[in-house]
């Protein structure tokens, strides 16, 4: 073999490997990618259940699964806005806003009608935080906005932190 078809054979070796590679290397990235896409999903899922079992917890006035809901810490915070009543309370810490609520389901013993349970949320997924955001409907205060902060420890999504915004039962149109 002369010295022109070496340079060839190794030229076309070189190429044959670059392109195996990459296909071996694009073949990596797609179930990469779908298992970020599947990853998500079940993460939102978790976070979706959590959210409505904890709406349920309160509704039902079960303050011990309620609790579960939540992580117990001094730094977390629970913030009403209430347009429709022209209230507002904010609690600090895993004891005020526990206190806050064993207070609240003392003074309003009775369970509430639940709203439809939540399908649709607007999440951005940090490794074990979440930020949620919705609107959801109840038969008592008409329409809220939620801002909820999520933590995932020991693998399971709790609550560290939220923001609920009361409108009450004017028109969608009204709340922009």
């Amino acid at each position: 073999m002369n010295t022109t078809n070496t340079y060839k054979a190794i030229l076309l070796i070189l190429l044959v490997t670059t392109l195996v590679s990459c296909k071996e290397e694009k073949s990596k990235e797609e179930p990469q990618k779908m298992n970020a896409t599947e990853n998500f999903e079940k993460e939102k899922k978790a976070i979706l259940d959590r959210l409505n079992n904890e709406t349920k917890d309160a509704f039902e006035r079960n303050y011990e699964a309620w609790a579960q809901n939540w992580v117990h810490d001094p730094d977390i915070t629970k913030t009403y806005l209430n347009f429709h009543e022209n209230t507002f309370s904010e609690s600090l810490g895993w004891e005020e806003i526990s206190m806050f609520v064993k207070n609240y389901f003392k003074e309003h013993p009775e369970p509430e009608p639940l709203p439809e349970p939540l399908k649709n949320i607007d999440i951005r997924l940090y490794e074990n935080a979440a930020w949620v955001t919705y609107k959801q409907k109840d038969k008592v205060r008409g329409l809220k906005r939620e801002t909820r902060l999520m933590e995932k420890k020991d693998g399971i999504w709790k609550i560290a932190g939220m923001s609920t915004t009361i409108y009450g039962f004017k028109t969608e149109n009204q709340q922009k």
